[in-house]
C-alpha cells in the first residue's frame, strides 16, 4: 500500500498485512499531505490505525457505529475520530482503574467499549468536536 486516505476504506486484507510501522508511516503522510495539523501526530496516529484494524477485522460494534455515522452524514475521516473518541475515553477509564473493585475481565472491557459506540451518533461527536 503506497497511500492512505482515511475518507476511502482500505482494502481489509492489504491493510492488516502491513506492520504497525507502515500503518503509522501511512497516517502521519496523509496528514502531512493534507496539511492537517494534529497537537500530537504519533497519538493520532495510533488511533487511526487502530480504528482501522478494528474496521479491517470486522468488528460488528465497530462496523456498526461507522456505518450508522456515515448514514448520519459524517464522512469517513470524521467517523474515524469520532470512534476513536470513544476508544480513547474506554482506554482512559482502563487506566483509571476501578479502586476497591474487582478487576474485569476482557469479555466485560469489550462490552464496555461496544456499548458506548453502540450510543454514539453523529450528533454527540458533533457536539463534543
Amino acid at each position: 500500500m503506497k497511500h492512505y486516505d482515511p475518507l476511502v476504506a482500505p482494502d481489509a486484507t492489504e491493510w492488516l498485512s502491513l506492520d504497525e510501522t507502515e500503518q503509522l508511516r501511512l497516517v502521519r503522510s496523509y496528514h502531512a499531505e493534507a496539511r492537517i495539523e494534529a497537537p500530537r501526530i504519533e497519538v493520532h496516529a495510533v488511533f487511526h490505525a487502530v480504528v482501522e484494524n478494528q474496521l479491517a477485522m470486522d468488528i460488528p460494534a465497530v462496523t456498526s457505529a461507522c456505518t450508522r455515522l456515515l448514514a448520519q452524514g459524517l464522512d469517513r475521516h470524521e467517523t474515524i475520530h469520532a470512534i476513536a473518541s470513544v476508544l480513547a475515553e474506554h482506554l482512559n477509564d482502563l487506566c483509571a482503574g476501578s479502586p476497591g473493585g474487582p478487576e474485569p475481565g476482557a469479555d466485560e472491557l469489550n462490552e464496555r467499549y461496544y456499548r458506548a459506540l453502540s450510543e454514539l451518533t453523529a450528533a454527540k461527536w458533533r457536539a463534543l468536536a
